[in-house]
């Protein structure tokens, strides 16, 4: 509480606390309840009247203080502009010990009101019993540095412990501003029983930016064709370091895409589209991504389920999804476990993509400029003809997603220009036609003929803008996962 006018300055007691005195301590008040008789204030002095006063100080006496009003006595004439004082009968009892200002117990409900406006009797209160000494909490406090008040640095950054005598300010008299030091740095001193320890602290290098991509991304991985072989993806996956030994995500933000054909001639095409369902869903949640481009097997596995024996006109005659898909590796347990949220997945796959300056496709074909000038184009006509569920249309994009070979002749290097020109990107990425056709090797998807050529990784041909990613996994080759740009 401010003190106000009048109001002599709080004395604080060896209770530690700011307390004032209750109104019923003062002289007049009632005696609360539960109180010892005569815990009270002393009465205040009264001044006698001023004839009185002046008659006394002309005989050179010194003035009296008029006691407490007895029975049968006039009461005391009050000063001009002075309250009075009611009279009191003193108790029978002896008088106690002058009460010290501090706390006092109110009776229950009485609120502690502070007095305002008096004045403290005049005869010093006795003294307080000394508080019991209050033991420091046993938990060390961290080092840290002790700050100058007087705005002087130290040299080398060491601040001195104060000193009884003279303080930082004697500490630092003598003492000039080193070049270059701010209290920030990071070597402040720890201050430890009053002794300066000065703790040498090496700074932690600048983290690197990330080299593969500016918005902080992980580096980019590509796989081929997969074709059901699931045991053969989770080994490429777990080589690269993108899986653990549970088969779960470990790449954290790096971004993996699979160019597609997930199903067909393998053994397990639709565990295939279970991992790379899964991988996308704990590669979100770590901060990278999974994702997968549409494939010609995605598609002909599409129509096979939605149109089965439907007739389609082919170009070429009446042909149906069924027939072709049995033709192309179709496998029966494959069909048989393909439910709903698989289809859903593949309708809504994209056509093309471009990352880091890669073109990513699935078919080595020029077909793709058929259905838009930009990407967005082309992945929005992909999924809105899947939507309409048009028997020959699905056929149509089946059919264009089929050609290949577009890069490989000598004007292979300008079709790649007219993809690049038009969608951007430095270097096309793709699938679908394996890599040992490309090196025209004679060879089969079907497996029986084995005598192809070994491949050890991608393929770089069309004067260096096209990469091919189809190992040949159907035909005794290797299905391929790398890292793009590729490394030597």
């Amino acid at each position: 509480m401010t003190q106000g006018a009048g109001q002599e300055p709080v004395v604080r007691t060896a209770t530690l606390r700011d307390f004032r005195v209750p109104a019923y301590v003062r002289e007049g008040a009632p005696q609360p309840p539960g109180t010892t008789p005569g815990q009270v204030l002393p009465p205040e002095p009264v001044r006698p009247p001023g004839d009185v006063r002046q008659a006394q100080e002309q005989a050179g006496l010194q003035p009296q203080q008029p006691t407490a009003h007895q029975p049968g006595s006039p009461p005391p004439v009050p000063e001009p502009g002075r309250p009075a004082v009611p009279p009191r009968t003193p108790p029978a009892a002896p008088a106690p010990e002058p009460y010290a200002q501090g706390p006092a117990a109110p009776y229950p409900g009485q609120p502690q009101v502070p007095v305002q406006g008096r004045r403290e009797p005049q005869q010093p209160a006795p003294p307080a019993p000394p508080a019991p000494p209050v033991a420091p909490p046993a938990v060390p406090l961290p080092p840290r540095a002790v700050p100058d008040p007087d705005g002087a640095p130290a040299e080398g950054g060491r601040i001195p412990a104060p000193s009884r005598g003279g303080g930082f300010a004697a500490a630092f008299a003598d003492e000039e501003e080193p070049e270059g030091y701010t209290p920030t740095q990071r070597d402040l001193p720890v201050i430890n029983r009053g002794d300066t320890l000065q703790v040498p602290v090496a700074a932690e290098p600048a983290p690197a930016p990330a080299a593969d991509d500016p918005e902080g991304l992980g580096p980019l991985y590509v796989v081929g064709d997969v074709h059901g072989y699931l045991d053969e993806l989770l080994a490429a996956l777990g080589e690269q370091g993108l899986i653990d030994t549970e088969g779960d995500w470990a790449a954290g933000n790096t971004r993996l895409w699979f160019l597609g054909d997930f199903t067909d001639r393998g053994p397990d095409g639709i565990g295939v589209i279970d991992l790379v369902m899964r991988l996308s869903a704990q590669a979100a949640a770590a901060g990278g991504y999974c994702k997968a481009l549409m494939g010609n097997h995605e598609l002909l596995l599409i129509g096979a389920k939605r149109f089965g024996d439907t007739p389609v006109n082919s170009g070429a005659g009446t042909a149906t999804f069924q027939a072709a898909w049995l033709l192309n590796g179709g496998q029966k347990t494959d069909m048989d476990r393909l439910q709903d949220h698989h289809l859903q997945w593949m309708s809504r796959l994209d056509a093309m993509e471009e990352e880091d300056g890669h073109l990513l496709l699935h078919s080595d074909t020029t077909a793709y400029l058929d259905f838009g000038s930009s990407i967005e184009e082309v992945n929005d006509t992909v999924r809105e003809a899947l939507t309409r569920n048009d028997a020959d249309e699905c056929w149509d994009l089946f059919r264009k997603f089929t050609k290949r070979f577009a890069f490989r002749d000598d004007s292979g290097a300008g079709a790649v220009r007219e993809l690049l020109g038009t969608y951007g990107g430095v270097r096309v990425v793709h699938g679908h036609s394996p890599i040992p056709y490309l090196l025209g090797e004679v060879g089969s998807e079907d497996g029986e003929d084995s005598a192809g050529p070994t491949v050890e990784g991608p393929h770089v041909y069309a004067e260096g803008l096209a990469i091919a990613m189809d190992g040949g996994v159907t035909m005794a080759g290797k299905l391929l996962v790398r890292r793009l740009p590729l490394r030597g």
